[in-house]
């Protein structure tokens, strides 16, 4: 095996190891944040209305959009409040601030996702209570 054959293995090795950490990384988000959990649930079921109404595949693009982009900034929310707490242990303005406003951006884009909502979903289901 030559240099090129052990550089291609540890690319194709770290390339693969990739996919376990983040695999790690949605169970512990799952098993341990409930705001995480709730975003997941509330878009399966947010997806299986859409299908239920028939959301043209546009409209279904958007709504995996905005499902992933909220699990994706929770995710990065779960991930700057664990290392806020392990960088201090103590109560730090610096460090509450950090966590408010990684928090801000989940509140923020559940808003933004309720209004998309609202829109993507108000067409289909004022014509299925008026047939």
């Amino acid at each position: 095996m030559d240099l090129h054959d052990r550089n291609s293995k540890s690319r194709l090795t770290r390339f693969l190891n990739s996919f376990k950490y983040a695999s790690q990384g949605f169970n512990y988000l799952i098993r341990n944040e409930q705001n995480f959990l709730f975003h997941l649930i509330v878009g399966m079921i947010v997806l299986i209305m859409g299908l239920i109404l028939n959301l043209s595949l546009v409209k279904m693009s958007i709504l995996l959009c905005v499902i992933g982009i909220m699990l994706s900034i929770e995710a990065l929310n779960t991930g700057i409040e664990r290392v806020v707490d392990l960088v201090t242990e103590e109560e730090h303005p610096i460090a509450k601030v950090a966590k408010d406003v990684s928090a801000a951006a989940v509140f923020l884009f559940a808003i933004i996702s309720v209004i998309i909502g609202f829109l993507l979903f108000f067409e289909p289901i004022t014509r299925l209570l008026q047939s």
